[in-house]
């Protein structure tokens, strides 16, 4: 019977041992910091655990591909190979002119499942979708969760269906043309089954939602081949196309060569050989060209970044909310849609210093950001998790959509959003340690009563309820009202990708005009507008779509998407 191999790094450690059932197997170093152990019969579906020095706790692997019972319980034996894709003929799809969906798995359908969002990927294929944005699936303690609280990098959530599941969601959706970014969580771990520091010299300093990665200080080339190697994974064995890196400014790391710098490098050469793109997305709050600037020209050679600058002036926009951050956006439309940054070296009242730096129009295309009027921060984040419409009315928000869909960047959807959900999306976890739950609890209440909120007002996070709030109701969909959301939202994709002018990322021919509410984007031959004021506009040129009743008039709240009359017409 031919033996398996078991690897673990723990430099620190006098000893390690291999526990399969109730036998312990001494493991020998090999260098490097590194144990191994050969045992007979240990192929796919045993369950092991790792126990350091004369300790008898049973440890999960930190590179465990399948965590069945939780992240506190053992590690199982996953073989890759035995999976049966069927998406050999998959060439991938690339970034520029794409649209995302964004969505949580847990809160996608009342099962919480990814055999149950499979049953939904027609909807999004109907819809234009190209991309479909999965909110972490890493392995995270207890059942219910947003997933930035992932221990376990690379063990697909049990609850959601575990690693076969997700594999069976991605290929479905390359069935059906659709690519797969996953969001992953380098910059720290979550408050539980974080055992890594027990290994290895993992972790360096705190963020503030956790401990974050020694990426820099001793031992550290073994921290970062563990995230590239995670991230590698994804790509390889999963066949999801791009990842959406959590909140990069996070990243503590002084070497010449920083993390990002690497990984992309790996990624663009894994790219090369699998023979489709591969993308990688960060979600910044630095406002800094350099993280999708070429590595030839001096950046980090990433994909694409969130940019919340556009976010937050639509938002403004759309709401006339001012409070907290959202003050700086203050008519701020115009010069933000142009440039993608607003912060760009100027003042920030929030962080009460300058901040960001500007792009260069001419050289960087619009592509590289994506925007979104709503996703899950944006919305979660707030103190009950209210969506726009909760806000504003459904044809305020199609304004809104057609100057996100038209406009020269990446747009991104949050689940519901194209029919207006009346669910919120809220904070919610599931520790099944009492005194952590009510950390959460009480830690949530305290940042909120700080802006005024009283402690009734805001949703309890680990109560189930909150999971059910914030669950999308599908059946709203036969509702009339959403419906005709649903089919603008559509109608709109369409018409982005049957004119290529819409989808132009060129920044330096993009100009916007914002007149007494009314707001332009110049698109080539075409105009989007979109009247965001109080009395009626006019239609100059050909209607191509516009929302219902539009005609030679636009009135308040609605938006048309026009050809330009030539000149001298």
């Amino acid at each position: 019977m031919d033996a398996e191999v078991f690897t673990v790094w723990a430099p620190e450690a006098e000893r390690v041992r291999l526990a399969i059932g109730e036998t312990s197997h001494e493991m020998a170093r090999v260098g490097g910091g590194w144990w191994r152990a050969e045992v007979p019969g240990c192929g796919a579906g045993t369950d092991y655990a790792f126990q350091l020095d004369d300790d008898d706790t049973h440890l999960p692997d930190p590179r465990s591909q399948w965590q069945p019972e939780g992240v506190h319980g053992p590690s199982r034996r996953y073989e890759h190979r035995a999976f049966p894709w069927t998406d050999a003929g998959w060439t991938g799809r690339a970034l520029p002119g794409s649209v995302i969906y964004e969505l949580h798995i847990g809160t996608f359908t009342e099962e919480g499942t990814f055999n149950r969002a499979i049953e939904h990927l027609d909807h999004l294929v109907d819809l234009g979708v190209d991309l479909v944005e999965v909110l972490p699936v890493n392995a995270f303690d207890g059942d219910a969760g947003w997933g930035y609280d992932g221990v376990l990098w690379g063990a697909v959530h049990q609850p959601y269906g575990g690693p076969d599941a997700f594999k069976r969601f991605v290929d479905a959706c390359h069935a059906r043309g659709l690519g797969v970014v996953l969001d992953v969580v380098y910059n720290h771990l979550g408050p539980s089954g974080a055992y890594l520091d027990r290994f290895g010299p993992y972790f360096k300093g705190e963020t503030i939602w956790g401990p974050s990665l020694n990426l820099d200080g001793p031992g550290s080339d073994e921290v970062r081949r563990y995230v590239i190697d995670n991230a590698m994974t994804w790509f390889r064995e999963f066949h999801v196309d791009g990842l959406r890196l959590d909140a990069v400014h996070a990243l503590h790391d002084e070497r010449a060569t920083h993390l990002l710098e690497e990984l992309a490098a790996e990624t663009d050469a894994l790219s090369t050989a699998l023979g489709r793109p591969l993308t990688l997305i960060a979600e910044s709050d630095l406002n800094d060209p350099k993280h999708t600037r070429p590595r030839a020209a001096g950046g980090f050679g990433l994909h694409a970044q969130w940019c919340d600058d556009v976010h937050h002036a639509l938002h403004v926009a759309l709401t006339g909310e001012t409070v907290g951050y959202y003050a700086d956006f203050d008519g701020a439309l115009k010069q933000t849609l142009e440039n993608a940054f607003f912060h760009a070296g100027t003042w920030s009242s929030f962080r009460e210093r300058t901040h960001g730096r500007p792009l260069d129009r001419t050289v960087t295309p619009g592509h590289r950001f994506v925007v979104c009027l709503q996703n899950h921060d944006q919305i979660g984040n707030r103190a009950v998790g209210d969506r726009l419409t909760a806000t504003i009315s459904p044809a305020r928000l199609l304004c809104g959509a057609a100057l996100l869909l038209c406009s020269p960047y990446t747009p991104m959807l949050f689940m519901g959003e194209e029919w207006a959900a009346t669910t919120p999306w809220q904070f919610f976890a599931s520790f099944p340690d009492p005194d952590l739950a009510e950390a959460v609890r009480t830690g949530r209440r305290r940042e909120f009563a700080a802006h005024g909120w009283g402690a009734g007002d805001i949703p309890d996070p680990v109560d189930p309820a909150t999971v059910l709030r914030s669950t999308l109701h599908w059946g709203e969909l036969a509702d009339p009202d959403h419906r005709a959301v649903y089919d603008t939202y559509k109608a709109l994709i369409a018409l982005r990708k049957a004119h290529p002018a819409l989808s132009d990322p060129r920044l330096d021919r993009f100009t916007v005009e914002v007149t007494d509410g009314l707001v332009t984007l110049h698109r080539g031959p075409l105009r989007v507008l979109a009247n965001l004021g109080k009395s009626p506009a006019a239609v100059p040129g050909e209607i191509l779509l516009a929302a219902p009743g539009v005609s030679g008039e636009l009135p308040p709240d609605t938006f048309a998407v026009v050809s330009a009359p030539s000149a001298g017409s």
